[in-house]
């Protein structure tokens, strides 16, 4: 069953192409891998994973054993730190985080910390801000949202806990705190902390900004119910699985979609002013040759071309992570410009 969705995807993207190229299907294993597996790596030059993220070390494995470069999605923390351990000495680049948030998020976000620094003459920030929504055009109560993703991903960064900087210090903080209202482009919507998208900011600017943070877009209305459900679970309940199951219980799943991204630094110049520069975007449904791909499809993938783009090309070893990347060259790259800049 497995190896006949991979043939209908592979179809799905011959047929969608307008380039010539090559697709081939292949069975992966559960667990290991496998001669024909193998075959198929020793091909390739670079390992794109976008798994679920507790497939990552084993995809890690398999690319530091064939000498591939190797990109991935996941906002898993401990299976992020076990790839890092993987691709110690590593001669070929293992770039992680690399999607949406993590991913193009943190790029842009340190991109604009590295400007205000130039621009003020300065080295710290007050605050640095990530937001990013993938959002339904429209919304109905008592949920106000809609799946345009993984349902498993949105239950688990509800209710792991979110690496935030607070009073220049790295901590962590839980997931749905730090509720407020944000206005974009003139729509209001919600954001709250949640885990995964800071990427390895924290750790990169702890001590030279006193408040970072990444939260979720939602419409107003969507956290109160999603902490009314977290209230009414179990004690004896995973909180991931439990909320997995009542969401996807109530939530439909949408099509039309489009992703709303935030980021900001402010701080205060040489002389005292007080400054802030802010990057906004809103992305819609993106025409891949005959295929229309959602917003959150297109945004993602956009970013995890983009880093292959960079391994291909640039003399990268061992571990990348998101605040190793030149922001100016991931972000005036081919794939993301296309989706990101329209």
């Amino acid at each position: 069953a497995d190896f006949e969705k991979a043939r209908q995807t592979a179809a799905w993207i011959r047929e969608g192409s307008t380039r010539p190229g090559e697709v081939t299907p292949f069975p992966l294993p559960e667990e290991g891998s496998s001669p024909e597996l193998d075959g198929v790596l020793r091909q390739a030059e670079i390992l794109l994973d976008c798994l679920p993220g507790s497939e990552a070390p084993r995809m890690a494995r398999l690319a530091r054993e064939h000498r591939l470069h190797y990109a991935n999605l996941t906002e898993h923390v401990r299976e992020t730190e076990e790839i890092r351990d993987i691709a110690a000495g590593a001669c070929r680049g293992f770039l992680l985080q690399t999607g949406l948030a993590p991913g193009y998020i943190d790029v842009l976000a340190h991109g604009l910390f590295q400007r205000f620094c130039r621009q003020h003459g300065v080295e710290t920030a007050d605050t640095v801000s990530m937001r990013v929504g993938a959002l339904t055009t429209n919304a109905h109560p008592p949920h106000f949202y809609g799946f345009t993703w993984s349902s498993i991903g949105v239950a688990t960064e509800y209710v792991k806990p979110a690496t935030v900087i607070r009073d220049g210090r790295r901590t962590e903080r839980p997931s749905l705190a730090d509720r407020a209202l944000l206005v974009i482009r003139g729509a209001t919507y919600e954001e709250a902390l949640t885990s995964g998208g800071a990427a390895d900011l924290p750790q990169e600017l702890e001590g030279r900004v006193r408040h970072l943070d990444y939260k979720t877009l939602r419409y107003p209305g969507h956290y109160a119910w999603v902490e009314d459900l977290l209230a009414k679970a179990p004690p004896d309940a995973d909180p991931a699985e439990y909320l997995h199951r009542e969401m996807e219980a109530a939530v439909p799943f949408v099509e039309d979609d489009r992703v709303v991204l935030y980021a900001s630094v402010e701080g205060r110049d040489a002389r005292g002013t007080l400054h802030r520069i802010e990057d906004t975007r809103v992305v819609h449904p993106f025409q891949v040759g005959a295929r229309t791909l959602k917003a959150i499809q297109a945004t993602t993938s956009a970013a995890l071309a983009e880093s292959a783009r960079l391994l291909l090309t640039r003399n990268h070893q061992g571990v990348c992570l998101q605040s190793q990347i030149d922001p100016a060259d991931f972000l005036a790259g081919p794939f993301v410009t296309a989706v990101y800049d329209r």
